[in-house]
C-alpha cells in the first residue's frame, strides 16, 4: 500500500468520463489506528477488505462521500484515500455539481472531489478497471513529496500523505516530512 499510494500521484482518475490527474492521496493500512479497517470488518467498511482494485466509499462526518482505492491482499484492510485531483475532464459537469467556477476548488479535498465526480455510496465496492471508473497511467515523471496526513487525530504524524510537489490543486499545503 505504501508503494501504491505515491505511484497513484499523476494517474488520471475518471468517473463516467469526469475527473482529472490525482495530485494528493493518503495511505491507510490495517495496523493504522486511523484506518477504518483497524477495528475489524463491519458492514460500513467491508469493501476496504478487498478485493484489491475496487472502490471503498464512505460518508465522512455524515456529510461528504470519500473515495478510497483498495490495494494489497484480499482480507487485509489497506486503502488509499484520494484527497485531490487537478480537474482535466468534464469541467462543466464538475462546475454544475459543485456550484462554482474556480477549477482549484472543484476537487481539492476528498468531499469536494466526490461531489464533483458524482461519487456516492452506490460506487462502493465497484471495480476500478471497469465503467464507471477509468484509471489512466501517468505520463512522465511526477515529483512526489510525503508528509503527515490531515483531518485525523490518531497516527496523524505518520508521513503517509503523498502529493505532487508543484501542484496548485492540493487540499492543503504539504510540508515534506
Amino acid at each position: 500500500m505504501h508503494e501504491v499510494a505515491p505511484e497513484l500521484v499523476g494517474v488520471t482518475l475518471l468517473v463516467d468520463g469526469v475527473g482529472g490527474r490525482i495530485v494528493e492521496v493518503e495511505a491507510y493500512d490495517h495496523e493504522d489506528p486511523a484506518s477504518h479497517g483497524y477495528g475489524g470488518r463491519t458492514e460500513r467498511n467491508a469493501s476496504m477488505f478487498g478485493p484489491p482494485g475496487h472502490a471503498y466509499v464512505y460518508r465522512s462526518y455524515g456529510i461528504h462521500w470519500c473515495l478510497n482505492l483498495v490495494c494489497e491482499d484480499e482480507g487485509v484492510a489497506n486503502a488509499v484515500l484520494v484527497r485531490a485531483l487537478e480537474p482535466t475532464h468534464g469541467l462543466d459537469v464538475m462546475r454544475a455539481r459543485r456550484g462554482l467556477d474556480d477549477p482549484r476548488l472543484l476537487c481539492s479535498g476528498p468531499g469536494r472531489l466526490c461531489q464533483a465526480l458524482g461519487v456516492t455510496r452506490a460506487h462502493d465496492g465497484l471495480p476500478l478497471d471497469r465503467p464507471p471508473f477509468e484509471l489512466r497511467a501517468r505520463e512522465g515523471h511526477v515529483e512526489t513529496i510525503a508528509g503527515p496526513r490531515v483531518g485525523i487525530t490518531r497516527a496523524a504524524t505518520l508521513p503517509w500523505r503523498y502529493a505532487e510537489a508543484a501542484s496548485g490543486f492540493l487540499s492543503r499545503p504539504l510540508r515534506p516530512a
